[in-house]
């Protein structure tokens, strides 16, 4: 049975979310869909390529992800397909692919251009229901990557500001985006600050340049109300509140400084 997650910025009040199931499943009906989210921020390609990535590991192999975070609808910007280490995303090609690509062996890309595999009237705004939710549900019928379209040498990447930056001393990020507890995930990766624990000093997390302490294990590891840096399971720093919310503490992400010295 294949699986095909949804990942949008389409929130659920509309029925934009569930136009792409119906699509889906008229074309795949043994598909089984999953809503990651469709709350991602409206046209923040960012925090989707963030979620995306936090999502892979946890996915079997076949797995197809469909990705609509899509400012750029009804341009020329390209939409891809991509297979990394046995399973797929669509999605449009403006940098949502920017963390699977940097960090899962890439085994197929490929441009979506057969008209075939599209709905047969495409609307200029909704191109994840006309072309990349019927081109995801031919995939989980087992069309092959190649048939959508020639070979991509590779996809467009987010730039490298959105990388945190490491020296021997500091590693300066910023917060990406907020979750849903107000807590502020940054850019900054486990294994970065593991690099600065390798000297005898305890690293120091500053926040808009203001100390918050070392990084933490749990949110109890301070008194409630009072700011922490821990790392969350997606292996990122996040900036949090004991019972609050960081987001309103410090402010919106992104734009929010947060370095590790």
């Amino acid at each position: 049975m294949p699986v095909v997650t949804l990942i949008t910025d389409y929130g659920t009040q509309d029925y934009y979310a569930g136009a792409l199931k119906g699509v889906i499943l008229r074309i795949a009906p043994e598909a089984r869909v999953v809503d990651i989210t469709h709350d991602i921020e409206p046209h923040n390609v960012w925090h989707g390529a963030v979620v995306l990535w936090q999502t892979w590991s946890w996915y079997p192999p076949g797995t197809i992800h469909l990705v609509v975070v899509d400012p750029g609808v009804g341009t020329d910007r390209r939409i891809l397909l991509g297979q990394y280490g046995e399973q797929y995303v669509v999605a449009p090609d403006n940098g949502l692919v920017t963390l699977v690509h940097r960090y899962v062996p890439v085994e197929a890309l490929h441009t979506v251009e057969n008209r075939d595999y599209f709905l047969p009237d495409i609307r200029p705004t909704f191109h994840g229901r006309d072309i990349m939710a019927p081109v995801a549900a031919h995939l989980a019928r087992g069309v092959r990557p190649a048939e959508f379209g020639p070979a991509l040498e590779a996809p467009g990447l987010l730039p490298v500001e959105y990388e945190a930056k490491s020296t021997e001393s500091t590693v300066h990020g910023r917060a990406v985006y907020a979750d849903r507890f107000g807590t502020l995930v940054t850019n900054i990766r486990e294994d970065q600050i593991a690099a600065l624990t390798s000297t005898a000093n305890v690293p120091d997390v500053l926040v808009n340049g203001t100390s918050i302490g070392p990084v933490r294990l749990t949110f109890s590891d301070v008194a409630p109300g009072e700011p922490l840096a821990l790392v969350g399971g997606a292996g990122l720093l996040e900036i949090a509140v004991n019972q609050g919310r960081a987001v309103d503490r410090f402010g919106a992400a992104p734009g929010v400084r947060v370095d590790v010295q």
